[in-house]
């Protein structure tokens, strides 16, 4: 028995219970199946869950749930649900079964009907007695900008009515003298976000002089508004939303809630956009599980309200249907989308226009088959996010390939689906043009939570490698014999040297004529060099340069310098055949023959100079 049922007849409680079926007012916000014997199951709106444990018994007009021991009647599952008193649940279910309440007196005076007192029944009550005076206001001459707002945007006086669209007057406080004639004490209309106090200590309207949507929770009880700003002179926000209260919270709030719930559950998806005319668009084209969130962004919360309405379970998957602008705003909050993805056991995607369009703007332009193709045409989530990720980087250098793999890897360790880690780390590997096996660690690496074990990417070769002491080893046979070195050298040019010190020397040799250009060395052409660096570490290496001895016994010969630039070439070759292998991997030879084919033929003709370089190198040093 419940604490305070004593202020409504027993009778009229059990008159409630008697007219009220639990399955329809679970199923306002939960979507239930059928699960034997009558019962009915879905996911508890009451603890988070994968797999239906909350059971729903129409026949005893009872829930309960297996998983966290939730139970009760119609009345304790709006007390526990909606945070409702019991009084405020009585007057919520008497109000939809048409039942007028008697409530007991302290008096000898007989009892009587008297109105709702619980504060968030008052609260509701205020917010449609609200929404009705603002559709009202929608018609008339100072709304005219209103109307053109709704009508540029392809909604007129239908689909205005459809979405109880209004209008606040330019007045400070006409919906507050309006509220206040129905008997609404100021308290209220403060507590319920109508309205706040102004510093004369009288009431002032929040909106004013803006298009506004009545914003409904799922039992179809308006609980906010947002409005939008329409003249220049009006120097708030553009959109402007009801704020915290009692009845709206805006983390657990989706706009359109009311129209989409049951097409959601019907058709086991829920599409995720991010405006009141977008809402409109997708409805009004054929797509409607369309809702929005109210002035945040897509949270914890909202994943929690639409897999109860989604049934998104282990055996019921759904799907879930993000649209963003392809702009930069848009691709940011996709990224935030993938963070919270993993909430979900159905599957995520994401639906951008081709034309970056959101999905009001596409309507206009193309249609309402446009919104639905856009829609049609969804791609997951992680792709998309794996895509993006991996975008900003350059590919076609040894840094940018595996700083992108370094950023995508933890993408592929959160996918919820074990199965397809594997997959996707192909599929990693492949847009990357890297080798399976180093993607493979990173994502294991992520997939524990520490860095990857892999080399420390470079600019320059490493101080002891072989390619590093060509490198060197050229550089002074051009600088100690350069009539020796003369034309060979010089047709080789900066590209050649990984490291950008030896780099900025070889282009201070080409800048002092070439070797070529020496008819005999000595210090005027070692110095000529050195003024010719623009690099201070070039400047010093040159004189350690000048006088390292050669790797070379006795007299240097043509065939030694042949050798050491052949080699200095393998090293500059095999590292394009390795990028141009890379690019080659990334491409789709169907949707790219031409290029496809032109860097194949490149890379056929370098794998022939590498194979003709080797030979010449053979020699050793």
């Amino acid at each position: 028995m419940y604490a305070v049922a004593g202020r409504v007849k027993d009778e009229d409680i059990a008159l409630v219970r008697d007219r009220t079926s639990i399955e329809d007012i679970i199923s306002e916000s939960v979507t239930l199946r059928p699960a034997g014997g009558g019962n009915l199951k879905g996911l508890c709106p009451f603890h988070d869950e994968k797999t239906p444990s909350f059971t729903v018994a129409p026949a005893r007009n009872v829930y309960y749930c297996h998983g966290c021991g939730q139970g009760g009647d119609a009345i304790k599952f709006l007390m526990d649900a909606e945070h409702l008193s019991f009084i405020e649940s009585i007057e919520r279910l008497a109000g939809r079964a048409g039942i007028q309440l008697r409530y007991e007196t302290d008096s000898s005076r007989p009892s009587a009907p008297r109105p709702p007192s619980g504060q968030k029944q008052r609260l509701l009550a205020a917010h449609v007695a609200a929404a009705e005076f603002y559709q009202s206001q929608l018609s008339t001459p100072g709304a005219r900008k209103a109307r053109e707002f709704l009508a540029q945007r392809g909604f007129g006086r239908d689909a205005a009515e459809k979405y109880g669209c209004g209008f606040a007057p330019d007045s400070w406080d006409a919906l507050a003298k309006h509220l206040r004639q129905k008997g609404f004490t100021a308290e209220e209309l403060n507590t319920a976000g109508l309205t706040k106090p102004a510093r004369s200590g009288s009431l002032i309207d929040r909106f004013r002089a803006r298009l506004l949507w009545p914003i409904k929770d799922l039992a179809g009880d308006v609980i906010g508004f947002g409005a939008r700003k329409l003249f220049d002179e009006d120097d708030g926000p553009k959109y402007l939303n009801t704020p915290e209260t009692p009845l709206y919270k805006k983390s657990h709030v989706l706009y359109g809630i009311d129209h989409a719930k049951r097409e959601m559950a019907k058709r086991g998806r829920a599409v995720i956009v991010e405006g009141y005319t977008d809402v409109m668009a997708c409805h009004e084209a054929g797509e409607p599980t369309a809702v929005a969130t109210c002035g945040t962004s897509f949270g914890v919360d909202h994943i929690g309200v639409l897999r109860r309405l989604l049934l998104d379970s282990d055996s019921v998957t759904g799907e879930i249907i993000y649209t963003f602008d392809g702009d930069a705003a848009g691709q940011k909050a996709a990224l935030r989308a993938f963070e919270e993805d993993q909430r979900f056991v159905g599957r995520t995607f994401i639906a951008v226009s081709p034309d970056n369009m959101d999905p009001c703007e596409l309507r206009l332009a193309k249609g309402d088959l446009a919104v639905r193709d856009m829609i049609a045409g969804r791609e997951p989530l992680v792709d998309f996010a794996l895509r993006h990720t991996i975008s900003r980087f350059d590919l076609d250098t040894v840094e940018g390939r595996v700083e992108a793999m370094r950023r995508a890897a933890p993408l592929v360790a959160k996918l919820k689906d074990r199965e397809k880690r594997p997959e996707y780390t192909r599929k990693l590997a492949a847009d990357l043009g890297m080798d399976l096996e180093p993607v493979q660690r990173a994502v294991n690496a992520a997939l524990r939570g520490v860095s990857p074990d892999l080399p420390p990417v470079k600019t320059a070769a490493a101080p002891d490698s072989p390619q590093r002491l060509v490198e060197r080893e050229s550089l002074k046979l051009a600088l100690q014999e350069p009539v020796m070195a003369g034309p060979m050298f010089d047709s080789l040019g900066a590209e050649n040297y990984a490291d950008p010190v030896y780099a900025a020397i070889r282009s201070a040799i080409a800048a002092a004529g070439g070797a070529s250009s020496v008819s005999s060395g000595g210090v005027v052409w070692i110095e000529k060099v050195r003024d010719s660096c623009d690099d201070l570490a070039g400047q010093g290496v040159i004189s350690e340069l000048a006088v390292e001895p050669l790797y070379v016994d006795g007299v240097v010969d043509p065939r030694y310098v042949q050798i050491t630039l052949a080699r200095l070439q393998v090293g500059y070759v095999t590292t394009r055949i390795r990028d141009l292998k890379s690019k080659v991997q990334r491409l789709n030879p169907v949707a790219h023959k031409d290029e496809y084919l032109a860097l194949a033929g490149e890379l056929f003709s370098l794998e022939q100079q590498a194979r003709a370089l080797r030979d010449q190198a053979a020699g050793g040093l």
